[in-house]
């Protein structure tokens, strides 16, 4: 079926129906549908190149989908995780072209106004151009046109822009800035349905609060994909999930949720609930079932036969009897096998942390793990001082460029100072989690280094297939062919599988899927050692119950406990 885009009988709803598409020999979306009316707001979840990105162009008309139906607001936008813009044009184009239409409406009331005035006394005319005048003043009401110019500078200002003249090349601003004006611009144009791919890229936090309170506040339908979890929290008033590979049994498709993000996670705790009572009464059922037809085929097994002397009547109950148990074998054989063919899959292993295997008299005591005293990396961090205990909970934060990830290179000994002391306990291991992971040989699969870091015993023990990171499919291709999303995982399993005394995490929630990062941050509650992680999201920040530290430009290290 070919792609359909139907004039929307009401334009404040935003529909897909059957939304189907392909790239290449890989389904991304497969009957999709989704109605979101004026005032929803719709958060998009999924992993990584689930297809988030693609429904969203879907939705805006930018790509046909191979099969199924978009019904669209006449005014629908979308804001894109790049900005496509001639370098060399005044950052000024991304907002003409946001509002054309609304110029175009002015026009067109201005237009609608001079017919009204010159229509004479004619009803009929005069009737026509009333009517023309009264949709294009109401189309201006709700585009809110009159105040075009001061929204501009409110939402520039709000988005952290509006010091930046709109005279100045786009070539000339850093892409976060061209972000900022492209969504500034896209709120300016107040569009009917508001369709936004990670659109706190690039924003700070007063600039995310602004953000937040804007959408609250939008008439129309707004759908829109982030990882950020606290936004979603704040802005969504459902949830559409179009990765169903981990959740409960029998799930299938796009699910939808309603509240926030908070309820999603409750919805989603509830669903493993009914998940696991489901896998257990199955399991006892197997086995109740297994020991009936067990014991029914031994009761056959012991069947004598009569004496010489009472031959027919014990024949007849024999055989009787060897009816009534076949029967039964039967009968739970048959239910035996209803039950292997339509029993749910056992529930995937909550992410968990295997114990240090040896070396724990490293964290013994309350001596410290590492000490570090007036450290210096010239231009990057200067640290006076750092203490970290054997079961440390730290969270590093800080602006970009602040230094966070110099501090984790620098415990994790990947790089030198150049000035002070840093002592780590003899015996010490520590692995860190880094935002962009290097592989040596990048054509090794994820299982032989899997193997090569924690040894054939241990990975035989804990096999990388049972840890939930990556998928049976992913086990043995190159690494260096996966996504950044599936490095990380094959990078978080290493450490996993033999967890070390200091674990650092350098914005460990980049490239993860929501789900997987809570999960993550659940079992680094539990860790058995010392847990520092570098990051800026703010739904970890918000729920952090330990020590924080905070970076301020590279250069001091301040204490916000």
């Amino acid at each position: 079926m070919a792609h359909i885009t139907v004039p929307s009988a009401a334009p404040s709803v935003l529909r897909a129906d059957g939304l189907s598409h392909t790239y290449g020999d890989r389904a991304v979306l497969t009957d999709l549908s989704l109605t979101v009316s004026a005032g929803q707001r719709i958060g998009l979840l999924g992993e990584n190149g689930s297809g988030k990105s693609t429904l969203l162009r879907l939705l805006a008309g930018v790509e046909p989908p191979d099969r199924g139906a978009v019904t669209r607001p006449t005014r629908t936008a979308l804001l894109a995780q790049e900005v496509a813009v001639d370098p060399d044009a005044p950052l000024s184009q991304i907002v003409d072209r946001a509002i054309a239409a609304l110029r175009d409406l002015e026009q067109q009331l201005q237009s609608a106004a001079e017919a009204l005035g010159t229509a004479g006394s004619d009803p009929r005319a005069l009737e026509a151009a009333d009517v023309r005048y009264a949709r294009a003043l109401e189309e201006a009401e709700a585009a809110e046109l009159w105040t075009l110019d001061a929204r501009r500078g409110e939402l520039l200002d709000g988005l952290g822009v509006g010091a930046l003249a709109l005279d100045r090349p786009v070539g000339s601003v850093s892409g976060g800035q061209r972000s900022r004006v492209a969504l500034a611009a896209l709120l300016l144009a107040r569009p009917d349905a508001l369709l936004l791919d990670e659109p706190t890229n690039h924003l700070d936090d007063d600039a995310v609060e602004f953000l937040v309170g804007v959408l609250r506040r939008w008439h129309g339908a707004v759908v829109f994909a982030s990882h950020d979890r606290a936004f979603l929290d704040e802005v969504a008033t459902g949830l559409l999930d179009i990765d169903p590979s981990r959740t409960a049994a029998g799930a299938t498709g796009a699910t939808r949720y309603g509240g926030s993000y908070t309820d999603y996670l409750a919805a989603k705790a509830a669903e493993r609930a009914r998940w696991e009572a489901q896998f257990a009464a199955e399991e006892l059922e197997l086995v109740r079932l297994e020991e009936s037809v067990a014991v029914g085929a031994r009761s056959i097994d012991r069947h004598v036969g009569p004496r010489d002397n009472d031959k027919f009547a014990a024949g007849f109950k024999a055989g009787t009897l060897q009816r009534q148990v076949s029967r039964r074998i039967r009968n739970s054989q048959g239910r035996l096998d209803e039950l292997v063919d339509s029993r749910v899959d056992e529930p995937p292993a909550a992410l968990s942390f295997a114990g240090i295997p040896r070396g724990s008299h490293v964290l013994d005591g309350e001596e410290p793990l590492v000490t570090a005293r007036d450290v210096r990396v010239e231009g990057r961090l200067r640290l006076d001082r750092l203490t970290i205990a054997p079961d440390a909970r730290l969270l590093v934060t800080g602006a970009n460029g602040a230094g966070k990830s110099t501090l984790l290179n620098l415990l994790a000994g990947r790089l030198p100072a150049d000035a002070g002391t840093l002592r780590r306990r003899s015996g010490l291991r520590v692995s860190l989690l880094e935002q962009d992971v290097r592989w040596p040989d990048p054509s090794l699969s994820p299982r032989v280094l899997y193997e090569k870091a924690v040894g054939e015993s241990r990975a035989g023990a804990l096999p990388l297939s049972e840890l939930g990171l990556l998928a049976a499919r992913d086990l043995d291709r190159p690494v260096g062919a996966l996504s950044i999303g599936q490095q990380r995982r094959t990078a978080l399993a290493l450490i996993i599988a033999r967890p070390p005394h200091v674990f650092l995490l350098d914005e460990p929630t980049n490239h993860l899927s929501l789900l997987l990062a809570t999960e993550l941050e659940e079992a680094l509650g539990g860790y058995p050692g010392a847990v520092v992680i570098a990051s800026h999201d703010r739904w970890l920040r918000r729920r952090w119950r330990g020590r924080m530290l905070r970076l301020d430009g590279g250069e001091v290290l301040r204490r916000t406990d």
